[in-house]
């Protein structure tokens, strides 16, 4: 009897550890991974310098200036929104090119009021046609920033601060703390000041420099896990070597049955859409997002055709599709991993720039679209697409349609990772030979369930 009980909680046991192993690999294969680190874009971030101009009777007057040094990560409409805390009882006097949210209490101060008493303000942009006496040099553009590799020229912004009741040296002046940053969401995380060396400016004609009285740099970076819990674009892929086309997973983005992950989903056959979509609001209410019912629930699509092969050349063709009904996405930018990429004969209107995260590594390439043509991507609709073709020169040592040579390794959509097929579902050669019909996810749990079941 004391043998059958412990063979008994023994088979138990194995089945427990059996059940545990079970639900492991299903939650590996159904949750995306959101990796706080970008491997395509190692040492991107956004760096905020803050140089003290000038002092005054009771503190400085200050320029502040975010660079985007992210390559294909930008910040878009309704564009960035800084905070901090002040390390002591600082207020700001006055600002030129951007603006706090609120005043805070000023009630002690008579005469000449403060534009922000609080502890913690927060300051955003200011919107294009400001009056010239209002501007800086790079504000006044929403809060929009472009990416680094995209358009340098527009990849910074700027404000002036005056701020009082602070120091009026090196030795005196606190450095703020406790920065945020939003683009225009939450993501990124910054880290403490650190003073360095004053900035050194450079005079038109080049021959005098200036320097500023005092400079701290500020370093924020962005992870994808922070700005949203579920992913927002995903990746289709077909070939016309097989009839087959790989949809996106489902679920990718979130369930349409679950309310809480995925947000409110609208057929596009509901009858008076447009009214559905704009609704009456009053001013300055933002609606919510409303994507189109899929069964992948998400934003964005990315559809990667593998549509020609010649003797010397392939061809491929992507499009890209919004299934967002109350978001338009401008300037924005695509970044595909594949080993061809490093031999791009002639890509058909996008624009293209090849990205080198590694030494010695050239198999990213970032592409966006073409000012005035197709660079803005509208709302999910009749012209909520955009696309284009792809030529690429073989390598015959390395050229095959075999095994899903053909398809990216990875793709982002206005720097955030887009979900991919699991590579067991690619379209395969007619003549590829036996092609397995089970998962990997069957592949390695039959094992252990026939070890279990026979070891007992």
């Amino acid at each position: 009897m004391e043998s059958f009980f412990s063979r008994s909680t023994s088979v138990v046991a194995k089945f427990s550890f059996l059940a545990l192993w079970t639900v492991f690999l299903i939650s590996s294969s159904s949750f995306t991974s959101t990796e706080a680190y970008d491997a395509l874009d190692p040492e991107g971030n956004i760096t905020m310098k803050w140089d003290v101009m000038s002092w005054t009777p009771d503190g400085y007057v200050a320029v502040v200036t975010m660079f985007n040094f992210q390559k294909y990560r930008h910040i878009q409409t309704p564009g960035w929104t800084l905070g901090w805390k002040w390390a002591k009882k600082e207020v700001i006097w006055s600002m030129v090119g951007a603006q706090t949210t609120e005043q805070g209490d000023c009630s002690k101060y008579k005469g000449n009021i403060p534009h922000c008493c609080k502890k913690d303000p927060t300051v955003v942009d200011l919107l294009p046609g400001t009056p010239y006496n209002q501007q800086i040099a790079n504000c006044c553009k929403g809060g929009v920033m472009n990416s680094w590799v995209q358009d340098p020229a527009t990849a910074a912004s700027s404000f002036q601060i005056s701020v009082g009741a602070a120091g009026t040296t090196n030795k005196t002046v606190r450095v703020p703390r406790n920065f945020t940053l939003l683009g225009p969401g939450p993501g990124y995380t910054c880290g403490p000041a650190k003073i360095v060396r004053p900035t050194k400016f450079v005079t038109t004609d080049t021959r005098r420099t200036t320097q500023a009285m005092m400079t701290w740099n500020i370093t924020c970076t962005y992870s994808q896990f922070l700005a949203q819990r579920t992913p927002t674009c995903c990746v289709s892929l077909s070939s016309f070597y097989n009839e087959t086309i790989v949809g996106c997973p489902t679920c990718a983005c979130g369930c349409q049955n679950n309310r809480t992950e995925s947000g409110a989903c609208l057929d596009p056959d509901t009858p008076h859409l447009a009214s559905v979509v704009s609704p009456p609001t009053k001013k300055g209410v933002i609606l919510p997002p409303l994507v189109q019912c899929t069964r992948h629930m998400c934003p964005i699509r990315v559809h990667w055709h593998v549509k020609q092969n010649y003797k010397e050349y392939w061809r491929v063709k992507i499009t890209i599709t919004n299934f967002n009904y109350r978001l338009n996405y401008t300037q924005w930018n695509l970044v595909a991993q594949h080993p061809n990429l490093d031999n791009i004969t002639q890509i058909f209107s996008f624009n293209y720039k090849s990205l080198t995260p590694y030494a010695g590594l050239n198999d990213t390439a970032m592409l966006w679209g073409v000012k005035f043509y197709n660079d803005f991507l509208s709302e999910a609709g009749p012209l909520g697409n955009v696309q284009s073709e792809i030529l690429f020169r073989k390598d015959l040592s390395t050229f095959t349609f075999e095994k899903g040579w053909a398809f990216p390794r990875r793709i982002y959509f206005n720097g955030d990772n887009c979900v991919m097929p699991p590579p067991d579902s690619y379209p395969f050669l007619p003549n590829g030979g036996f092609r397995p019909k089970y998962s990997f996810f069957a592949a390695v749990l039959l094992p252990v369930l026939v070890f279990f079941l026979f070891s007992t």
